[in-house]
């Protein structure tokens, strides 16, 4: 027992229990009633605000380092924000930016890839995806090039003031010749088997722990003819009138077309991915919050939600136990704030040796 009410620990795991697991602060509340430990949900509301608060230069720092990434996926889902579905507060005066007109309220998940690292953010509000990455990387060292960009053909999900190397995603476009392959098997079946190569390809790669610049040249060697086979079987069905353009096939085969240069970045550019799975799989962070919790009451509600996914979620992809690093973040908020950059969820444990420092010993 400490000189505080409640431990550190207790804020790592109501955060990581709403927030990585899906677990509404109600139920939380009764199962807490369950076992004689009383937390009622408006308290377990102030000790993540409060938890949320001390860890803010991690999220900061990671922001930070994820604008230096080499490639950045972006992608929104739907999410509720009754503080902004009100009329009073349906435009926020903070942001000039975002037109009154606008209506729908988004998560942007961002997910940046660096020096081996991968970094997963989250923005809720009315802002889209493209105008979330866009202020990331505003926090772009100006010496770096243009970072490559996924997402699917969504113009909104572009960065517009900045510069990027645009790939799209390949399983949006492989997605639309599923939807039809009852309607048409044969034709369906020769773009899903072309494909199937193309991703058994990056498959090896990965396997093999290829740099980006030999994947390029396996790519090259191995999916290069096939796609360039496949363009011209697609372009025939059209040209030959063998398939009916406005026909579900015909609509596949044109969004395959029509952006068949940064659907192939991938033959192209080292490091350029395949598809934008990477961050639609983080954006069921936030639907497994939509599903239980339906909503954030207020954008400063969001906006805890997205500091506590974007930390939980990248220790997931970097293979780090969120519950050990929160607790961290939480027991070290003094050296957190003097020096972010030595608790990202790759260093912190590196950076709490020296201490003689333990998620036991505190």
């Amino acid at each position: 027992m400490g000189s505080e009410k409640y431990d550190t620990t207790t804020g790592a795991m109501v955060a990581l229990l709403k927030y990585g697991s899906g677990m509404p602060f109600h139920r939380l509340e009764r199962l807490q009633a369950h076992v004689q430990i009383p937390l009622p949900a408006s308290t377990q509301w102030e000790i993540v605000a409060d938890t949320a608060t001390r860890i803010q230069p991690a999220l900061k720092e990671l922001i930070r380092q994820a604008a230096q990434g080499e490639v950045l996926h972006n992608d929104d889902t739907s999410m509720t924000v009754l503080g902004l579905r009100s009329e009073s507060t349906a435009h926020d005066p903070t942001d000039d930016a975002i037109s009154p007109a606008r209506t729908g309220i988004f998560t942007s998940g961002i997910l940046a890839t660096r020096d081996g690292h991968r970094i997963a953010l989250f923005f809720t509000g009315r802002r889209h995806a493209g105008e979330n990455l866009a202020r990331v990387l505003a926090e772009r060292a100006a010496d770096l090039g243009p970072p490559i960009q996924m997402c699917d053909a969504l113009s909104r999900n572009l960065p517009k003031p900045l510069e990027v190397i645009l790939g799209h995603c390949l399983a949006h476009a492989r997605r639309r010749f599923v939807d039809v392959t009852p309607s048409f098997p044969a034709e369906c079946r020769h773009v899903l088997a072309t494909l199937r190569e193309v991703y058994r390809a990056d498959a090896q790669a990965r396997d093999q722990g290829l740099s980006p610049d030999e994947r390029l040249a396996l790519h090259r060697a191995q999916s290069a003819a096939l796609m360039e086979q496949l363009h011209a079987w697609l372009t025939d069905q059209i040209e030959a009138r063998r398939v009916e353009p406005n026909s579900g096939l015909g609509q596949a085969i044109a969004y395959l077309t029509n952006h068949w240069s940064p659907l192939t970045l991938f033959l192209r550019q080292p490091g350029a991915p395949l598809d934008n799975n990477l961050c639609e799989r983080a954006l069921k962070k936030a639907i497994l919050h939509r599903k239980n919790a339906l909503f954030y009451k207020t954008s400063n509600g969001a906006h805890v939600g997205d500091l506590f996914m974007s930390l939980i979620h990248t220790c997931e992809l970097e293979g780090v136990n969120p519950f050990d690093y929160l607790t961290a973040l939480q027991r070290h908020a003094d050296d957190l704030a003097t020096t972010p950059t030595s608790w990202m969820p790759w260093s912190y444990r590196d950076t709490r040796k020296p201490l003689g420092t333990s998620l036991d010993s505190g």
